[in-house]
């Protein structure tokens, strides 16, 4: 008997163990490799007896310490037919504490800590602490090599022992097919376009292992991070890789490592580059520092792969990263190892710093429907059942989108495996609707038949949940019981693996087999066990972004566990849980309730796009049609996805939701990182309205997928699909689908690099879409021959209304006739030719091809196509290369090509030797309404109005002219046309040719001609004026900003008297505003057809030529009396009536007087005015002597010293004067000379000086010298601020005045003084003073004025402040002869007052009766009048 077995007291029992496993060594070598996963199952001990080797692996069981021993001892009661007996017998000796004997200690204290068991080589104890040999180069190369394949053979080892559980198929541990592998366009955190390696692959192919990496020297980056999902299979590549290099399939490296930072993590002290490669993974048998120095010298042959860089994203404490990452970190950025490979795995979401700018991105995106099959024939490769699995995946979708993910799929072949034989078909697949009941399932099939160990699961869900608390994925035996241990073990729900701890020690860890199903198994626990309550689960039920934060380093670990526990809220599993819960139905019914309850909530509210996606995996889970329902009528209209990724079966739960919603749905995708066939999950979904896509991402495989999903789509109306890589195959698919979706009404394939065939190939679809509006096919990179290709497409489509090109852009603007339903359900050739034959009657066709390099020769084939198509509402070739040729060209067709309204010539090179050319070309175009050309600027613009049909006769063309003519009333009419040549650098001598192109256009309509911006300057100016007559008659001429000096502006007044024409001359000439304009009102009766028959048109308009008033408008002009000479020289022999108005800063006297001294010469001119020019103090004097000086002169009018105007009479008009000099500060100095002058005119109808400073004094000395003044009408001295005194003093000054009529004056805040004088002496005088505010002491003085003016009839005094006391001594001290007088006081009083009439020798009042003054008080006005008649 062996020593164990003595030690353990026990003969008997220790012999059955051994005689029991030895039956079966199958199982023996499975659970070594369980618990001890670094031992070297050494083909040496196949030598040795069968019980020998036996008893050597308990032996090496046995000294791992009491809780493996007791793991294993239960795992051979649960999992071998052991007698009852001998079960007990072991449980009671080995599987509890007391049955592991402590006499075994002496004999292991004696053996050295760092002994191992058989098969792990002894590590080295420090990789620099023994003293470096010299030995020769060919000795340190047989020492790596051996290294190497020690290496290499270990990992052989490690690949070849992997052993299928009790119950399990072989192939559920063999089974490996590769997902879709799919490089970023560009790394995370990194710019756009980083180089990627050499994944050189089409998207949706597969990826060879070899392809990760790229070997050549300096190429690529030496970084790579494969990026997937939980369940995608990151771990098995990770491993894959180990294994093809142990086969020897990775030539190109020597060394291959494999760590995962879940185990690294573990590590609390820094470790060096030869620590992590010898202590924590495989040491050499001697001389480590020559290994290590051979590794370092071939470091671009060493791959390190690090599995799950996402769990060694701890929160960073205050000393920075963890020993494990910074030494990644190191390694990743070529400090440690310079030049060898590293790659890492991890979930998608924030990556560390520490990874360069040019680290590789690979995505894994799971299964397709090829690969799901591939999966299951090799997992039922020998199996009767394989048809019948490939069956039920075919005919159930649910299912297949659950196996896009490898894991899912894993544990879909083993529920059938285990359900197909006792189920008829279709009914197993019907047990698996769910991601939760594929795992309930699981976990039924891995029980043993009719037995649900409950306790134990939801012990191992409480540990599972527990983890997931703390971040935790590895345990140990402390960490969980042995008879959990052995039950996990039993199961497949736990896998173990060698820890490293250090140099020399190792521990066995333990984790659930996959990070979703511990979140399985904590779901159970928290639906489950008694010991949580309700108000405990609602707090799991969370929808986690898939947007990491920035504050938040590490990816959760329970990303599935709210969807687990929506899913075990499904009735389904209620009495599944029911029994977990051993029988307590009541208290699982309530869970499942609070779950829906909670769900619901999260339903209504606003959610980001990928809480959105984990709302309905939720949802979907729970299998309730009522929160489906509420789930889909909550989500927004527009639904966006951006910038995270997104799998088949995402799509595949949002379709599934979006089934119970009746509204329309927009769907973005932006920036997804999308699998290949993910649109396949879209099939049928007919609420979906507007789909669009934009991903690099996006290739073939994705648009065939999309072009089988789009038919099922009935209510599809916009598709987008930009910023693709798809090629002319992709395309073909969706051509071939896009007639299949006649509802469609926007296409846009913007941004995705396609071929010129291939933009032709999708027009092609145009007439198969009937109610399409816009199809944009920008940033696509098309050369010039398919855009004249494309415009043929544009002119011959009947339902294409625009095809605008700019540079990037390339769009089609469609216009669909209207059609019913049962049209559209019609043949597609029968649409086609309903349609051809609906846009021929009524199309109008807009061509914008801007900026895309077009030439003459395309000119000339543009040409060509558009005659022979449909009437032209625009078209703009802006922006190209025609040059004069080119543009000549369109010129001369423009006429042809039957545009109605702009041709946009613009920024083609043309020249000043090419203007004059194209106004030539263009001198028969009838329908040319405006012509606009500028080279400074680039511009040449031609506008047309609408042509008249050829087949009206004459009387029905010109009544269409004038219809055309009133169309546009706020431009000019359509009659006119403008000839704009601006900015274009033309000079003296570019006139005369222009002036010949010119006379072709005038013939047509009156002309509208723009020099303005032009190099004429004083040569050109004088002759253009020449070259006018021969234009006829223009309507307007601009010759602004020519560089005209001040004699050539003078010399153009001439044209006044050469054009008759002209009618008015606007000149500003600071601002070089010069215009030449012709009669409006003339234009305009041309325009609507009103002028009577020749001959009497002519005797009409030449009495019109002599009524309208020619208008001379001189401003920003310096007016020195030499120029204003010359001018009214000029002026002269202008036909009248003239208007001259002069403009400018200042006006000196001498000006002034030369201008009024040249009026006399001037008869024709009826109005000169001065506005907004400023004048001296002495102005008003020298327009005051004028009135006497030019007899013509009618009206004076001078306001401010700055507004100036004269008005004359024509010799038929009545005489009479009338001026006016209002705020031009004149003052008593002024008074007399002032008058004196007016004294000199024969008749003054009125005479205006308010607004002046002439006070009390100067309006007294004006009313004195009033009797020389020959006024017949009004007199106003308002707003001279005047008192008291001059009210007394006009009252006084009456008498003095006979020609008087009336007087009024108002010192409130009105400020009026107004005499009005008649021509002849007036019997009765009216004089009305308001607001005087007269004092006691004025009443007397006042009382002499009236005595005195025998001839005043009627004094109205309106609150002057006097009383009643005041009034009573005023009518007593007025002494008159008998005659009437009347006097009225109007004032306002607290209390109400009526005067009764007096005599005029009364010397009080009588007063009223009582009754009387009663009455009087009631009144309303507060007015009271005193009449006394004087006899």
């Amino acid at each position: 008997m062996d020593p164990v077995g003595l030690q353990l007291g026990n003969k008997n029992l220790w012999s059955c163990l051994v005689r029991l496993l030895t039956k079966d060594p199958e199982w023996l070598n499975a659970k070594m490799k369980f618990f001890l996963p670094n031992t070297d199952l050494d083909s040496r001990n196949e030598t040795l007896d069968p019980e020998q080797r036996v008893i050597l692996q308990l032996n090496k069981l046995h000294v791992q310490g009491s809780d493996t021993w007791q793991s294993f001892i239960h795992c051979v009661c649960m999992q071998l037919e052991v007698p009852l007996d001998l079960e007990v017998l072991l449980l009671s000796t080995f599987g509890c504490d007391d049955g592991f004997t402590s006499q075994l200690g002496a004999e292991g204290k004696s053996q050295p800590e760092s002994q191992l068991h058989h098969g792990l080589k002894r590590p080295h104890q420090s990789c620099g602490s023994s003293p470096r040999r010299k030995q020769c180069k060919k000795q340190q190369l047989e020492l790596a090599k051996k290294y190497l394949q020690l290496l290499r053979t270990s990992a052989q080892q490690r690949y070849r022992s992997q052993i299928p559980g009790s119950g399990q198929p072989h192939a559920f541990h063999q089974v490996y097919v590769p997902p879709i592998l799919r490089r970023a366009t560009a790394s995370l955190d990194t710019p756009e376009g980083a180089v990627m390696g050499d994944l050189k692959v089409e998207d949706g192919a597969d990826v060879s292992i070899s392809d990760l990496f790229n070997t050549r020297v300096n190429k690529g980056p030496r970084v790579t991070v494969l990026l997937g999902k939980a369940g995608m299979g990151k771990t098995t590549l990770a491993h894959r890789l180990c294994q093809k290099w142990a086969e020897g399939h990775l030539n190109c490296f020597q060394a291959l490592f494999l760590f995962e930072f879940r185990q690294l993590n573990l590590i609390t002290r820094f470790l060096t580059p030869s620590e992590l490669l010898f202590d924590l993974y495989l040491s050499p048998e001697s001389d480590h520092d020559t290994v290590f120095q051979y590794l370092e010298k071939n470091a671009d042959q060493v791959l390190l792969i690090f599995d799950g860089l996402d769990e060694a994203l701890q929160p960073m404490g205050p000393d920075g990263p963890g020993p494990v990452l910074t030494l990644f970190s190191h390694l990743c950025n070529g400090t440690l190892l310079p030049g060898c490979r590293v790659m890492a795995t991890s979930r998608p979401g924030k990556l560390p710093a520490c990874l360069p700018a040019e680290a590789a991105m690979v995505h894994m995106l799971g299964f397709d429907g090829p690969r799901v099959e591939e999966y299951v024939n090799h997992f039922f490769s020998a199996q009767p059942s394989r048809e019948g699995a490939l069956v039920e995946l075919q005919t159930n979708g649910r299912l297949r989108s659950l196996c896009a993910v490898p894991a899912l799929c894993q544990v879909a072949c083993l529920c059938l495996h285990h359900l197909l034989p006792d189920h008829a078909p279709g009914q197993s697949v019907a047990l698996l609707p769910t991601m939760t009941q594929l795992y309930m399932q699981m976990v039924l099939a891995l029980s043993p038949p009719g037995h649900l160990p409950t306790s134990s699961l939801l012990d191992l869900g409480e540990v599972a949940l527990r983890g997931l608390e703390t971040g935790k994925v590895i345990f140990y035996a402390k960490d969980i019981a042995p008879p959990l241990i052995a039950f996990g073990a039993t199961h497949s729900l736990l896998t173990s693996f060698c820890v490293p701890t250090g140099p020399g020690h190792q521990q066995t860890g333990y984790a659930f087999t996959h990070l979703s199903l511990q979140e399985f198994l904590a779901a159970l626990h928290l639906m489950a066990s008694p010991k949580v309550n309700k108000d405990t689960l609602t707090q799991y039920v969370t929808l986690h972004s898939r947007w990491v934060q920035r504050t938040k380093a590490r990816l959760g670990l329970s990303d599935h566990l709210p969807t687990f526990l929506a899913g075990l809220a499904s009735c389904t599993c209620r009495p599944f849980l029911s029994h977990l819960a051993q029988g307590n139905e009541d208290c699982v019914g309530a869970k499942q309730a609070a779950v829906v309850q909670v769900l619901k909530k999260l339903a209504t509210r606003k959610l980001t796009g990928p809480k959105v996606v984990e709302l309905c995996h939720c949802v979907d889970e729970t299998q309730e049609p009522e929160l489906a329902s509420l789930t889909a009528q909550s989500l927004p209209y527009q639904l966006p996805f951006h910038n995270f990724p997104l799998t088949c079966t995402d799509l595949a739960t949002l379709t599934n939701i979006l089934e119970h919603r009746e509204a329309p749905i927009h769907l973005d995708f932006d920036g997804c990182p999308l699998e290949p066939h993910c649109p396949e999950a879209l099939v049928g979904c007919g609420q979906i309205e507007n789909l669009s896509f934009r991903s690099r991402k996006c290739g073939d495989t994705f648009a065939e997928a999309l072009s089988r999903s789009l038919p099922t789509m009935g209510r599809l109306q916009m598709l987008g699909l930009a910023g693709s890589k798809i090629t002319a195959r992709g395309i073909s698919h969706l051509v071939k689908a896009l007639p299949l979706c006649p509802q469609l009404k926007e296409v846009s394939f913007r941004d995705n690099q396609l071929s010129d065939q291939v933009v032709l190939n999708i027009v092609e679809v145009l007439p198969h879409l009937p109610r399409l509006r816009k199809l944009d096919l920008s940033s696509n990179s098309i050369c010039v021959s398919t855009l004249l290709c494309l415009a043929r497409v544009a002119v011959t489509c009947p339902t294409v209304r625009m095809l605008q090109a700019r540079e990037a852009d390339l769009i089609f603007l469609l216009s669909p006739p209207t059609e019913t339903t049962a049209e559209l359900q019609r043949a597609p050739d029968l649409q086609e030719s309903d349609g051809q034959r609906k846009g021929a009657q009524s199309r109008s066709l807009t061509l914008r091809l801007q900026k895309c390099q077009l030439q003459v020769h395309d000119a000339e084939a543009l040409i060509a196509l558009l005659q022979e198509g449909p009437h032209l509402e625009e078209v703009d070739l802006s922006g190209n290369q025609l040059e004069d040729e080119g543009c000549r060209l369109m010129a001369e067709a423009a006429s042809q090509l039957h545009i109605a309204r702009k041709l946009d010539l613009s920024d083609n090179g043309l020249s000043v030797a090419g203007v004059h050319c194209v106004l030539r070309a263009v001198s028969a175009c009838w329908t040319l309404a405006e012509l606009h050309i500028s080279l400074q600027h680039k511009t040449v613009i031609f506008m047309f109005a609408q042509e008249p049909e050829e087949q009206k006769g004459p009387q029905e063309r010109a009544a269409f002219l004038d219809s055309l003519m009133l169309q546009m009333p706020s431009e000019l009419p359509l009659s006119s046309r403008r000839m704009r040549l601006t900015h274009c650098g033309l000079q003296a001598k570019h006139l005369e040719q222009l002036c010949k192109a010119l006379g072709g256009s005038c013939h047509l309509g009156h002309l509208h001609l723009d020099f303005s911006g032009n190099a004429l300057g004083d040569e050109g100016a004088a002759r253009l004026a020449q070259l006018l007559p021969g234009l006829g008659a223009l309507q307007s001429l601009n010759l602004s900003e020519n560089g005209l000096s001040l004699d050539a502006v003078l010399g153009l007044v001439q044209c006044f008297s050469t054009l008759q024409w002209l009618f008015r001359l606007d000149i500003s000439f600071e601002s070089q505003h010069i215009l030449l304009r012709g009669d409006k009102t003339s234009r305009d009766m041309w325009a609507t057809g009103s002028l009577p028959d020749f001959p009497a048109a002519a005797e009409f308009l030449g009495f019109r030529q002599r009524c309208i008033p020619r208008s001379l408008c001189l401003s920003e002009c310096p007016l020195e009396p030499p120029s204003l000479t010359r001018l009214c020289a000029t002026l002269k022999d202008c036909p009248g009536p003239l208007e001259l108005q002069l403009s400018c800063e200042f006006l000196s006297d001498q000006s002034l007087e030369t201008l009024l001294d040249c009026l006399p010469q001037l008869p024709q001119l009826s109005l000169l005015q001065l506005s907004q020019t400023g004048l001296s103090p002495k102005s008003p004097f020298l327009l005051a002597n004028t009135l006497s000086l030019c007899p013509r002169v009618k009206k004076v009018d001078l306001r401010s010293l700055h507004h100036a105007t004269l008005h004359f009479r024509s010799n038929q008009e009545e005489e009479g004067m009338c001026c006016g000099f209002t705020g031009c500060s004149l003052s008593q100095e002024h008074v007399e000379s002032f008058c004196w002058l007016l004294s000199k005119c024969k008749d003054l109808s009125q005479v205006d000086l308010s607004a002046n400073l002439l006070g009390d004094s100067g309006l007294r000395c004006l009313l004195e010298c009033l009797p020389q003044v020959p006024i017949s009408g009004l007199l106003d001295l308002s707003h001279n601020s005047v008192s008291q005194e001059s009210a007394l003093y006009l009252v006084e000054t009456l008498p003095s005045c006979p020609r008087v009529r009336e007087a009024s004056v108002n010192l409130g805040s009105e400020q009026s003084f107004r005499i009005h004088f008649s021509r002849e002496d007036q019997a009765g005088k009216t004089l009305r003073l308001s607001e005087c505010s007269f004092r006691p002491e004025h009443v007397s003085r006042l009382a002499t004025g009236l005595s005195q003016s025998l001839q005043l009839t009627e004094l109205t005094l309106t609150q002057c402040c006097l009383g009643q006391k005041q009034l009573a001594i005023l009518l007593s001290l007025v002494g008159r002869p008998a005659g009437l007088f009347s006097l009225r006081d109007s004032t306002r009083h607290t209390e109400k007052l009526s005067f009764p009439r007096l005599e005029a020798c009364a010397l009080g009042f009588k007063k009223k009766r009582k009754k009387e003054r009663k009455k009087e008080r009631k009144k309303v006005s507060e007015d009271t009048e005193l009449r006394t008649k004087i006899n």
